[in-house]
């Protein structure tokens, strides 16, 4: 068995060659012996109890308070039992992009509190946080000293000829690839993924890959559970090719993971990977990259099935996952909401141009927005669909009783599925459209980014007739239920079964403990009758067990075997 040393050099040679191999060599040997092996030990298995909030660390606010202590009283107060994880969207302090253009990473934003909360914080939840990793602000320190001529840190940054040809290069905005900065050198161009405040860091680097590794062991240092790096498909930059998913980035997910694993087990790595899934599981590695990848066709597949009233393609696709068997450390981040629209991309080659058309069409109908993308021939493509996940699934105008039930319905695919269940916050407390923040901005984002006012949530939380009460403790209703069976642990088979285009089913199986777990959701408005019945208790329905013949409008079965 090769040891931590030789797995170090072996990746650094997939990444670095001659004399830029051998500085990376000496500059990994000095990181490593800033750490003592096993530093931070935490060594918990995810399980069935596992369920992760998405939030940001001002997602709920109240006046005088920083904002991550009015989360935790949230928390403490509505979820401290079904929510034992939060994903904290960055907490950083940033310039632009709700976060994600952070100028320091190891401080945090002290408009939301300081690292004593997140230690707080952390003693009751597991804390995700965010790695902005393949990029920064142009206000960060790194680059301020790159412009001024910073022997250290010009080449943290990709300074790029504007007259090369970038026709291959992956483009997720619309916006201009390369932006152009006054220098200590004159003009100079540097390479911007994201917009013209994000600038991409230089990987060829090693510097710049050992001084991010360090930044994660901080993280793990400061609490951190889970780490999610953001954007990691674009990483490495290559010229002549479409610069993602390229082998030097597997390379250096794999050093991240061989780093915490070392001198901090038991933190786990989840790459955000927007793109098809045959890209997006390839962060698996061989078990040796990410522990979760989020299941990025989910949200518009289960969306799309509700809208349509048929789970044909879905079903199809969960099959399809079988054909791909995990790891036995790795598993799925299932998600349907998030602070980003509902990602397109994920479903090319699943759903056809008229599927994905019908999908936007009730979007636009209910109130949402569709963000495009630039092609390498100039052309725009739909990227993503921006909307609250309630209204994506249901019209306003429908009653809310309909609205929760099949709004449960789609939450309850989730939850059934192999892997952990990230909820954001706003479908947590059955949030609509926030038109204001849309229009306010102009950044279609904004319309499912609204920061709630605590003293008014409590208020909407006290009605029982509002729809925010209703979808919460639904929420917490199944995830109570979920929590203390093993057949919903992340690690348990999944077998999706092929009822009839009305029902989604899925059968779970625990091997350790040998509970087995149906789960049937029926995603239209019309009784569906099962061909063959079944035998079992329906944990969401009763506690005796009774045959089970027909599944009613919009439920939700959970049964026993």
């Amino acid at each position: 068995m090769e040891d931590f040393h030789s797995k170090i050099i072996k990746l650094l040679n997939v990444i670095y060659k001659d004399q830029t191999l051998k500085n990376a060599n000496d500059i990994f040997a000095s990181l490593c012996d800033k750490y003592q092996e096993h530093e931070n030990k935490r060594d918990v298995k995810l399980s069935e109890k596992d369920v992760i909030l998405i939030a940001y660390g001002d997602s709920i606010i109240s006046q005088g308070e920083k904002p991550l202590r009015t989360l935790k009283k949230f928390l403490d107060e509505y979820c401290r039992e079904e929510i034992t994880n939060v994903h904290l969207l960055p907490i950083f302090p940033s310039t632009s992009d709700d976060g994600f253009s952070v100028s320091d990473y190891r401080k945090i934003d002290e408009r939301l509190g300081d690292w004593r909360d997140i230690e707080d914080l952390s003693k009751d939840y597991g804390i995700m946080l965010d790695a902005v990793v393949n990029h920064t602000s142009k206000s960060h320190e790194w680059f301020k000293a790159c412009l001024k001529g910073n022997k250290e840190y010009k080449d943290y940054y990709i300074e790029s000829d504007p007259k090369a040809d970038y026709s291959k290069v992956t483009r997720p905005r619309a916006l201009p690839l390369l932006t152009k900065f006054q220098t200590s050198r004159g003009e100079k161009f540097y390479w911007t993924t994201f917009s013209d405040d994000q600038i991409d860091l230089n990987y060829s680097n090693p510097k710049v890959l050992a001084e991010i590794i360090d930044i994660l062991l901080f993280y793990a240092s400061k609490g951190a559970k889970f780490i999610r790096l953001d954007a990691i498909g674009f990483a490495y930059k290559k010229l002549g090719t479409n610069c993602m998913h390229l082998k030097e980035t597997h390379a250096i997910v794999k050093l991240m993971r061989l780093f915490l694993e070392h001198f901090s087990p038991g933190t786990y790595i989840i790459t955000e990977t927007n793109v098809p899934h045959k890209d997006n599981i390839s962060y698996f590695g061989n078990g040796d990259e990410a522990h979760l990848v989020y299941q990025f066709p989910l949200p518009p597949l289960v969306m799309y099935s509700l809208q349509k009233g048929d789970t044909t393609k879905l079903t199809r696709w969960a099959k399809s996952l079988e054909k791909t068997p995990l790891h036995k450390d790795n598993t799925y981040f299932n998600f349907l909401a998030s602070h980003d629209g509902v990602g397109l991309r994920p479903v090319d080659g699943i759903l056809d141009d008229d599927e994905k058309q019908f999908l936007l069409d009730n979007v636009i109908e209910n109130g949402g927005k569709i963000s495009y993308k630039t092609n390498a021939d100039g052309s725009k493509s739909p990227y993503e669909v921006n909307i609250s996940y309630l209204d994506g699934i249901t019209n306003p105008s429908a009653s809310k009783k309909e609205r929760v039930e099949r709004f449960m319905a789609s939450q309850a695919i989730m939850l059934s599925l192999q892997g952990i269940p990230g909820i954001y916050y706003h479908s947590l407390l059955g949030s609509e459209n926030w038109y204001e923040g849309f229009r306010s901005s102009g950044i279609n984002r904004r319309i499912n980014r609204e920061k709630l006012d605590f003293q008014q949530l409590v208020k909407e939380l006290n009605d029982k007739s509002s729809l925010r009460y209703m979808v919460l403790s639904r929420y917490k209703e199944m995830l109570k239920i979920r929590r203390n069976h093993s057949a919903f642990s992340p690690y348990a088979s999944q077998n999706i079964l092929d009822l009839t285009y009305s029902l989604f089913a899925v059968e779970r199986y625990n091997e350790t403990f040998g509970e087995r777990i149906i789960a049937i959701i029926n995603v239209t408005g019309k009784t569906v009758e099962l061909d063959t019945p079944i035998s079992g208790i329906d944990l969401l329905a009763s506690s005796k067990k009774k045959l089970i013949t027909k599944i009613e409008p919009y439920q939700v079965a959970w049964i026993s075997l």
